[in-house]
């Protein structure tokens, strides 16, 4: 019996024996390191690379619980992992890693060594800007969401894949962390800052018309099997450089909402919109470039997706007001998910740098107010946004 016939958790040497002996990556010779480069929750990454050659590749292995609080999780996400990947892969292949392969039976998935490529939250953080990421990020959202709808794919192949990639565990975790404990406390996990204590109480657990909207958000995430949604696509799953883009850790995808994925890349901005204004105000360039890179992610997103939709929706029937309905329909969509995504990461336990980095209270305060209103009028008002401008508009008046 091989001993990659069962799974176990590799550690930092194993993971260099299974790149030469499993993958035969490199020579069994060869003078090898390997480093854990994975800073989540639920996976375990490991960099396996030679010392003296220009060769390395990542391997991200599962296990059968999440690393901090021990809850059991379905192993089998990384398979969903791998194969979304290669779904993408071919749908837009200028933006996914290449994948090398997946072990069924250890669970591990190994694919190219993305290290060129920054952490696009931390870049941001940083105060780095990007030129070409709206195109970049726009291509990709519009070349792997539509294609994946049955307003494209044939309809017993659109269901085969809904089946395939039913994710209950990690849909699970959207779904309360995202979609209810912001809102109902019920678990008692959310993390808030005491001076606004009172402040979230009054906005979100006591807020009736909020809540209700929310609950429409909820359910459409839970029912609306739209399209193969990446389903956690935050600006820390985007890697970038000043020639192009890649996008990692899908784990969480499964047929939902396309909202869902560009609501989550537009909010996810906003938190380093707020950051810099907050701590840094002088820096012009970047808050300008921020600003207009958000407008033009909303605004290109919709000229690309319309264009495509030309493109490649052939039934009459899908033609005309449908197709304006249909856009409008996921444009709302975006800024709700946009709102849920904001909201959950200052009072939820999914802390984002841009928040918890901040040392001055008073700061800190005015910050957290400030994205939780935010967040909340682009809930109750997502009907009413029609571009880019009009989101951005809102923001500044909340600044």
């Amino acid at each position: 019996m091989n001993k990659y016939d069962t799974h176990f958790l590799m550690t930092v040497e194993d993971v260099k024996i299974y790149a030469k002996e499993k993958l035969k990556f490199f020579d069994l010779n060869e003078d090898i390191e390997a480093i854990e480069i994975g800073d989540g929750n639920i996976n375990y990454v490991f960099k396996v690379y030679s010392k003296k050659r220009n060769h390395s590749i990542v391997i991200k292995q599962a296990d059968k619980a999440i690393r901090s609080s021990g809850r059991a999780l379905d192993i089998n996400r990384n398979k969903i992992e791998a194969e979304i990947l290669k779904i993408e892969k071919e749908l837009s292949p200028n933006y996914i890693p290449k994948i090398y392969y997946y072990d069924e039976n250890m669970y591990a998935l190994s694919m190219e060594d993305i290290s060129e490529y920054k952490n696009l939250r931390k870049e941001l953080f940083l105060g780095k800007t990007f030129k070409d990421f709206a195109n970049h990020i726009t291509n990709f959202l519009v070349d792997t969401l539509l294609p994946t709808t049955d307003l494209v794919l044939n309809n017993f192949k659109k269901k085969e894949n809904v089946k395939k990639f039913i994710n209950i565990e990690l849909c699970d975790i959207s779904e309360d962390l995202v979609l209810t404990e912001p809102y109902y406390n019920y678990k008692n996990r959310n993390i808030i800052t005491e001076e606004n204590l009172k402040f979230v109480e009054e906005t979100l657990y006591n807020n009736k018309k909020l809540k209700c909207e929310v609950s429409k958000l909820r359910d459409r995430f839970m029912n609306c099997s739209q399209a193969l949604i990446h389903g956690d696509l935050h600006s820390g799953s985007i890697f970038i450089n000043e020639n192009g883009m890649k996008v990692i850790d899908p784990e969480f995808a499964f047929y939902g909402p396309i909202g869902y994925d560009v609501g989550n890349v537009i909010g996810n901005l906003f938190f380093a919109y707020a950051n810099k204004f907050y701590t840094d105000q002088n820096n012009l360039s970047f808050l300008q470039w921020i600003e207009q890179t958000i407008i033009s992610i909303v605004d290109m997103f919709l000229g690309k997706f319309s264009k495509k939709y030309d493109d490649i929706v052939k039934l009459s029937l899908y033609k005309g007001e449908f197709k304006q309905y249909y856009i409008k329909q996921i444009l709302s969509d975006s800024f709700g998910y946009a709102g849920t995504e904001i909201i959950r990461r200052v009072v939820g336990d999914a802390k984002v740098l841009e928040v918890i980095d901040i040392q001055d209270l008073d700061t800190k305060i005015k910050l957290e107010k400030t994205l939780i209103r935010f967040g909340i009028s682009l809930i109750m008002n997502r009907e009413k946004f029609d571009c880019g401008e009009d989101i951005v508009k809102q923001f500044k008046i909340l600044l």
